[in-house]
């Protein structure tokens, strides 16, 4: 099964999704959307207005999808001159970026004068829709009427987000970028395991201060836990992510918060984890802090320093102690016996499971090979992205959770 997800990220493999493109500046931000789709496996096929195709052509969406690009209700080829009907076989979902003011109106009143709205009407599949116009025609009350309308009707709604317009307004109305559309229909196909569920997590390092430009750390990217956490938000859980220093933007869907030290993630750990079902613990903790923080930069003298250090808080340890602890998964990074250390880990802090992987495997890295440990034994999963790692550690997690 591995196999077939080599290269792409993979939540979309298999999908095939109709992209929709009708008229509007932001119609060059379905081209990318189109790239991206393909690169998270999924099977693209744009349907192009003719408003649409004033911005972009349709030779830059087939080349980008690698599917013939549909613009028309009279397309040429179509099995008994539907094309419409054709196009919508097999297909997962209907995803309409840009959606503009019009297309909108036309959609909510059930016209179908053009291949892309013909489609809309007669789809048997879920359809989404992204609107895309200047805040003015978006805060019209006949759009809000229209939009209410479409959400009546089972069309879900993604975004539209704030920010600079092309008219040079700013405000509610901007379609949002690709890889926030990409997220939301990742989201959409993830079945909801964790629905109703609160998921309190660790990630990145923690660096501990020596002075205001110095301080101890353990080398971690974050990536792991971020992919878990974006795919715990896309499972249905409501997550509040605790993370140390990283280059990372916060997963689509997940409250972040900042904590450089492992006192400080302590704290906002135990802040925030009333009401928590589960609390996983992906953050490279450092072991030890210094005794003392210098107040000033330390002057460099050239001779010997000693630094006193003093053990950190087990923050995994003293939420699975507790009497009301959630349900606890661990991490453990190892250098070598990976399967000896991670299973008496597990079982040090009672843990129902813990994830282990080798250093050499996945640090800072895109990709990892990890074993999930839990009272049923190990579950080695193949080397994989780490985003589809994360995803088939969430569904691990979910089948061992107890029943609401």
């Amino acid at each position: 099964m591995m196999g077939d997800y080599i290269g792409v990220i993979g939540d979309l493999h298999g999908r095939k999704i109709a992209l929709g493109v009708s008229g509007g500046v932001a119609a060059y931000k379905a081209a990318a959307l189109t790239r991206e789709l393909g690169r998270m496996g999924a099977d693209v096929h744009v349907v192009l207005t003719e408003a649409g195709s004033r911005f972009v052509s349709a030779l830059t969406f087939h080349a980008l999808s690698g599917n013939r690009v549909w613009t028309s209700l009279w397309d040429g080829g179509a099995e008994n001159g539907i094309p419409h009907v054709v196009l919508g076989r097999g297909i997962d979902a209907i995803l309409v970026a840009p959606a503009s003011a019009d297309f909108i109106a036309r959609l909510a009143n059930g016209l179908a004068g053009d291949l892309l709205s013909a489609l809309c009407l007669a789809r048997d599949c879920p359809l989404l829709v992204a609107p895309a116009m200047n805040r003015q025609m978006w805060e019209n009350p006949a759009t809000q009427r229209n939009v209410a309308t479409l959400g009546n009707d089972g069309v879900v709604i993604i975004g539209p987000g704030e920010g600079e317009q092309a008219c040079g307004e700013t405000g509610l109305g901007r379609m949002l970028e690709p890889e926030a559309l990409c997220e939301a229909v990742r989201a959409f196909f993830t079945p909801k395991r964790l629905a109703g569920r609160k998921v309190v997590m660790t990630a990145g390092p923690t660096f501990e201060a020596i002075d205001p430009v110095r301080g101890i750390t353990n080398a971690s990217s974050g990536k792991m836990g971020y992919a878990i956490a974006a795919a715990c938000a896309r499972s249905g859980a409501e997550v509040v992510l605790v993370s140390g220093p990283v280059a990372l933007p916060a997963p689509a869907g997940v409250w972040r918060i900042g904590a450089a030290s492992a006192l400080r993630m302590r704290d906002e750990v135990l802040a925030v984890l009333p009401g928590a079902d589960v609390f996983i613990a992906v953050a490279a903790v450092a072991d030890y802090r210094p005794v003392e923080t210098a107040g000033h930069k330390l002057k460099k003298s050239g001779a010997a320093m000693q630094l006193e250090l003093v053990p950190n808080p087990d923050i995994l340890a003293e939420v699975a102690a507790r009497p009301d602890a959630p349900f606890c998964v661990g991490f453990a990074a190892e250098s070598h016996d990976l399967d000896m250390y991670a299973e008496n880990k597990r079982r040090a802090k009672r843990l129902p499971m813990l994830v282990g992987n080798l250093l050499a495997d996945g640090l800072c890295g895109d990709d990892n090979t990890v074993v999930i440990y839990d009272d049923e034994g190990r579950h080695p999963l193949p080397r994989a992205p780490k985003a589809l790692v994360a995803r088939q550690i969430v569904e691990h997690l979910a089948r061992l959770l107890p029943t609401a």
